[in-house]
């Protein structure tokens, strides 16, 4: 990942720490957006003095789309283009279905999706250019059904692998690779929606074929996969990391 460039959305976040200090630790520069300060903070600290990349931190409202393009324009500008964009951020609220709101389907929309398409768009003309790049979309297990109450944010994530698939086809042919991993369940802060915190425990464990909880080093070690160079054939994917809990 030497002199890379990866853009990281809710890079201070459950699962993006650990993948953005792997990605320094590998040489690369991060540009993480993220908006929780005390999340940022710990970042920060976490990151100081890793190397041999470097971390940048922007301070986003992902739900403001046209500030979100501008400032990205701006980074890709300032850092000579984007290498790689890492999709992860998203909001999950949770409640039946009929008690959500129009707008408050679109907003989870415009955060966990459309916030993405404007990084990829930020980030194409300097791929193209370069003829490399690593898009890695972050899924989620809820698409394979089983959940209930998180209809908007199951319908984001699904999308999220109907576009790794349309954006793979297309971005081909200048050596850009777009491909998604599907976390399973992971104690984050996500968790905190469940009313029975040891029962879902209990739940996961039964239902996964490795017997442990998944940890963010999981994810980070798959995302660096399917960002570093050697990666460069593989495109379209959806990777499952979920102990084997869904298996295809």
């Amino acid at each position: 990942m030497k002199g890379r460039t990866v853009l990281y959305t809710g890079a201070a976040g459950g699962l993006g720490l650990d993948t953005t200090l792997l990605l320094i630790e590998r040489g690369a520069h991060v540009i993480a957006l993220d908006n929780d300060d005390a999340k940022i903070a710990r970042l920060s600290a976490a990151a100081a003095g890793k190397g041999p990349g470097q971390l940048t931190v922007s301070r986003t409202d992902l739900s403001d789309l046209a500030a979100l393009r501008t400032i990205l324009d701006a980074l890709a500008r300032e850092h000579g283009g984007i290498d790689v964009v890492i999709n992860n951020a998203a909001i999950y609220p949770s409640k039946p279905f009929e008690d959500y709101t129009i707008e408050e389907h679109q907003r989870v929309q415009r955060i966990n999706v459309d916030a993405g398409i404007v990084a990829v768009q930020a980030a194409l003309p300097g791929m193209r250019a370069k003829g490399f790049g690593r898009i890695v979309n972050v899924s989620s297990i809820t698409i394979s059904g089983g959940w209930e109450n998180l209809s908007p944010y199951v319908a984001s994530k699904a999308a999220l692998v109907g576009l790794t698939r349309a954006w793979a086809r297309e971005f081909g042919e200048w050596g850009i690779t777009v491909n998604a991993i599907a976390p399973g369940a992971f104690p984050t802060d996500a968790e905190t929606i469940h009313p029975d915190p040891e029962g879902y425990n209990r739940m996961v464990l039964d239902a996964q074929a490795i017997k442990r909880r998944g940890t963010a080093s999981d994810i980070a070690h798959a995302i660096a996969f399917f960002a570093a160079d050697e990666a460069g054939f593989i495109t379209g994917q959806t990777l499952h990391v979920n102990g084997g809990w869904t298996m295809s």
